[in-house]
């Protein structure tokens, strides 16, 4: 009797596991045919569907049909590392202008020219700003790159500037960060904005 029951149930397994491969076959697309003689009956569904997710991975690889290309989002680069025009005017302006604004003052001029230098009178990029009723200030780049030797002079208003000091020599690594907390440094110490 046992052996009976046990072949009934090994007979209703290998119906069922024939059954799970037709269903299996059927989803195949057109193109993909398999004959059932060649499929042994003791094959289970896992290898079954191993084996059509390795033929469906081939047919990606076929170098005439579209792959599936993962765009990678480009880096941005560091604003420093933008041109020195497009840093000035695009980052380094508008973050001075509004750093004054914070502490409630309010900047009538400031503008980036290639132009004579105050004091020394020789030609190089330099970035002029004027506070209302508080200060000037002229803050001179050697070259058209915010690395170059650059300088500072400042003076209280209705005043002529009298003093060109070097401004960020000894620094390797130049941010805007770094720029504008200097400037105001120098503008504390010399007590032409806030207390020092």
């Amino acid at each position: 009797m046992e052996d009976s029951l046990k072949s009934d149930k090994g007979n209703d397994e290998k119906d069922l596991d024939s059954k799970n491969d037709e269903n299996l076959l059927s989803n195949l697309s057109k193109t993909e045919s398999i004959n059932l003689k060649k499929i042994p009956s003791d094959i289970n569904q896992t290898n079954l569907s191993n084996n059509l997710n390795t033929n469906k991975n081939s047919e990606n690889s076929n170098p005439d049909l579209p792959k599936d290309t993962k765009v990678k989002p480009k880096k941005e680069i560091p604003i420093e590392k933008k041109p020195f025009k497009e840093f000035i005017n695009d980052n380094l302006t508008p973050s001075l202008i509004s750093e004054f604004k914070q502490r409630g003052l309010e900047v009538v001029e400031i503008n980036l020219q290639n132009t004579t230098r105050p004091i020394a009178g020789d030609k190089c990029w330099v970035i002029y700003c004027e506070i209302k009723n508080t200060c000037n200030f002229w803050l001179s780049f050697e070259k058209e790159d915010i690395t170059s030797p650059k300088s500072i002079s400042l003076c209280k208003k209705g005043q002529n500037p009298s003093v060109i000091e070097s401004f960020l020599i000894d620094e390797k690594r130049i941010t805007l960060k770094l720029i504008i907390s200097r400037l105001f440094q120098r503008l504390n110490g010399q007590k032409l904005i806030g207390v020092n």
